[in-house]
């Protein structure tokens, strides 16, 4: 298992290697070791779930801790399926434990899914980003736990993306499962912090606020040592197949508008939300030819030649790119010089998924200024900076 971790983690400069005392809240076993002991334990957890290069489960159960069932996230427990690939329950092939997939049609733990479990465990690594469904999968969970009493531990991690706040804030008309709350694209909250908004903010099922108010016990966060939000952490591990670098998780929030249109955004290429383009753009731009592989199995765009940008560059090179801002020039230059602008964007209208709102793809087709297009944005991420705000368990970037 621990060799699997490392083939996958071989493109990220861990943290641990640069010595940073910067360490998630699994590394704290001390704090939640004696929560578990002679408990039947369940587990959220995937291939990020390590602490000292190793597995999370495997290390409860060198120490004892009797883990009933593992509950797997998109890209499953082991992180290697494809996005959007339909994920099976099954069993863990090296601790024999039932694996209960939470994606696709089933994304909440069922009663019976739950039966005979004392505590849960929830243990994964975000990129802060609204997008990005295991924050998502976080509200399902915790609602489950509050729902059935049963006592919920929250391990912290810190947030790659973590150091700002920007986009557009989701209109709950547009909720799905890559956007549930009234959050910005960037959100800057750890795990943690998130799940303190929630219960807050009173964004959870009735049902569950209601538990929760009786016995505010049943949630528990184990927070990170030595993190604060101005910290640029290097993921350790891999988050899911298609971002397999920092350069990939640090532009995510930016290329990933690129879904909703007819481009492709990298997949099935080296550099899977690197880079963007289309048979159609001019062929003076950057190429690439994206192909089937183990990270994408199916995609826009395959076999076929590709024109369009490639935004990556080294670690340092796409955080001054990116200036601490959603850039939203990548996809209203490729919308200006695309010759097919009613073709752009997909008719599923996907995009306005991804954005929270049916107003940017609008302010795209009108061709509207950056500048007019982020002060549309202000006074929603104004009222939510404020929110943030009272959930932060770590020092703020500002």
């Amino acid at each position: 298992m621990i060799k699997k971790i490392l083939l996958i983690t071989i493109s990220f400069i861990s943290f641990y290697a640069k010595g940073n005392t910067v360490k998630p809240g699994a590394e704290n076993l001390s704090e939640y070791l004696p929560l578990l002991k002679n408990k039947n334990v369940g587990v959220f957890a995937n291939q990020t779930s390590i602490l000292s290069n190793n597995h999370l489960v495997d290390v409860l159960i060198s120490k004892g801790i009797k883990i009933k069932k593992i509950f797997g996230p998109e890209h499953g427990f082991r992180g290697t399926a494809a996005a959007g690939e339909k994920i099976k329950n099954t069993v863990d092939k090296k601790t024999g434990i039932p694996i209960v997939s939470l994606y696709g049609k089933h994304l909440k733990p069922t009663e019976t899914d739950l039966e005979g479990i004392d505590v849960l465990v929830f243990d994964i690594q975000d990129v802060g980003v609204r997008f990005y469904t295991y924050i998502s999968s976080l509200q399902y969970f915790m609602e489950a736990a509050l729902e059935n009493e049963i006592p919920l531990i929250i391990l912290d991690r810190p947030n790659p993306n973590g150091f700002y706040v920007d986009g557009p804030v989701l209109d709950t008309k547009f909720k799905s499962f890559i956007g549930m709350q009234p959050v910005p694209v960037v959100y800057g909250m750890t795990i943690g912090e998130y799940a303190n908004m929630l219960i807050g903010e009173n964004w959870i099922s009735k049902l569950a606020s209601i538990a929760y108010n009786k016995n505010k016990s049943l949630i528990k966060v184990i927070k990170c040592i030595n993190y604060n939000h101005s910290v640029k952490y290097n993921l350790p591990v891999a988050p899911s197949p298609n971002l397999p670098n920092m350069q990939s998780v640090y532009l995510y929030p930016s290329v990933c508008f690129f879904e909703g249109t007819i481009f492709s955004e990298g997949r099935g290429t080296d550099k899977p939300f690197q880079i963007a383009g289309h048979p159609d753009m001019p062929q003076n731009l950057y190429s690439f030819i994206p192909k089937p592989n183990k990270a994408a199995h199916f995609s826009k765009c395959y076999y076929q030649k590709c024109y369009g940008f490639n935004f990556t560059g080294t670690v340092d090179e796409v955080l001054n790119k990116i200036n601490g801002k959603i850039q939203i020039k990548f996809i209203t230059d490729a919308y200006k010089l695309f010759p097919g602008k009613d073709s752009f964007f997909l008719e599923n209208k996907f995009f306005n998924k991804l954005a929270g709102n049916d107003e940017l793809m609008a302010q795209i087709k009108s061709f509207t200024p950056e500048m007019e297009i982020r002060e549309s944005w202000q006074p929603a991420l104004n009222e939510f900076k404020i929110i943030r705000k009272k959930y932060l368990l770590y020092k703020d970037f500002e």
